[in-house]
């Protein structure tokens, strides 16, 4: 959307669902399907929000029409799919988005997250706001057979499940304790019936971390547990587990001169007992920041909004809990009177950052 001369904004909304069954019983509940890449079928939902990004880019859009007279500049929107897998906005980039496609390249980059905190709060804090991480899948091989004489089989199902245990020695022993370090085990996948030992057993994990010697010692410590673990049930060597690598990202980190120009504004909007300002970075993670490709000189805005009904954020803090739901989780919901208030929020930031 080009508006006469200024600044060049650029705005992400991520599109992607998850494999997730929706328990929320809502009217408007998830009851679609989707084709995973292995070709089974999965029920899918929009367990982190990004429904909400992208109907408040939508709303943002429109409200930067209704507001053209107000601004200059070209405002860049961006449907990002693949960001749960940290691979979307890397794979747009290397897709050609600023050769190919000749999309602007902007001054500003801005997104906008839901929280599990009630509707109305916003945080918008300068510095690493999310983690890096690792997507990277890991085959244990072993020899099948019939689950009757494990002893002429070797069974990769029992190296990957020590494999499991021990990964997080890794975290406990070989990390400063005052890093962060995260190793997840999303998914175990071997074999198809009780009695047959089989060849191969898949582990999907997903790594997080803020400093980079921290990524590096995980990554060397899930090589040396595995190779350990599989000399030690008797594997050859050119029969070692295997690592995939499948994309990732690094730490996203807000710049202070965007953050420092918007906060004003989304003071305005809900006030400064709303606006939190000051909360360590997450280890979820996020590859908005990735857009940039090549271009430094990009400032990117992050800032996080909180979806759930206040109701039932109340209701959970009496209960003793953190959140009444978290994201990825089946009972992920956002309260309908966030989807105007985000959109206020994403309006608020745009229109500072393009403010004649």
């Amino acid at each position: 959307m080009r508006n006469g001369d200024g600044p060049k904004v650029m705005y992400r909304a991520d599109l992607d669902a998850l494999p997730v069954q929706e328990t929320t019983g809502l009217p408007y509940a998830s009851t679609k399907r989707a084709e995973m890449p292995d070709g089974s079928e999965m029920p899918v939902m929009h367990a982190c929000g990004h429904d909400a990004h992208t109907v408040w880019m939508l709303g943002l859009a429109k409200a930067m029409v209704d507001l053209k007279s107000n601004w200059k500049g070209t405002l860049i929107l961006v449907g990002q799919p693949a960001e749960e897998g940290v691979a979307g906005a890397r794979a747009m980039v290397e897709d050609g988005l600023y050769t190919r496609h000749h999309v602007p390249v902007p001054d500003f980059l801005l997104g906008v997250h839901t929280a599990p905190g009630p509707t109305g709060i916003i945080a918008s804090v300068p510095g690493i706001r999310t983690a890096g991480s690792d997507p990277i899948d890991i085959v244990f091989k072993g020899v099948g057979g019939h689950g009757s004489s494990p002893h002429l089989a070797k069974d990769p199902i029992l190296m990957a499940a020590h494999a499991i245990t021990q990964y997080q020695s890794i975290v406990a022993r070989a990390i400063n304790p005052q890093e962060a370090a995260v190793i997840t085990v999303g998914s175990v996948q071997a074999g198809e019936a009780n009695n047959v030992i089989p060849g191969e057993a898949l582990l999907k994990l997903s790594l997080r971390w803020f400093n980079p010697e921290v990524r590096k010692t995980m990554v060397q410590g899930i090589q040396s547990v595995n190779e350990s673990i599989a000399r030690a049930y008797g594997m050859p060597e050119d029969q070692l587990p295997t690592i995939t690598a499948k994309g990732g990202t690094t730490p996203l980190v807000n710049d202070k001169a965007v953050i420092d120009r918007i906060n004003p504004q989304l003071v305005n909007l809900v006030g400064a007992n709303k606006l939190i300002t000051d909360f360590p970075g997450t280890t979820g993670s996020e590859d908005v920041h990735l857009l940039k490709g090549d271009n430094k000189n990009i400032q990117v805005g992050f800032v996080f909004v909180g979806t759930a009904e206040p109701a039932l954020f109340a209701k959970a803090r009496a209960e003793g809990r953190m959140v009444p739901f978290s994201n990825h989780n089946s009972n992920f919901q956002v309260d309908l009177n966030a989807i105007p208030f985000g959109t206020k929020v994403a309006s608020v930031m745009t229109m500072e950052l393009l403010n004649r």
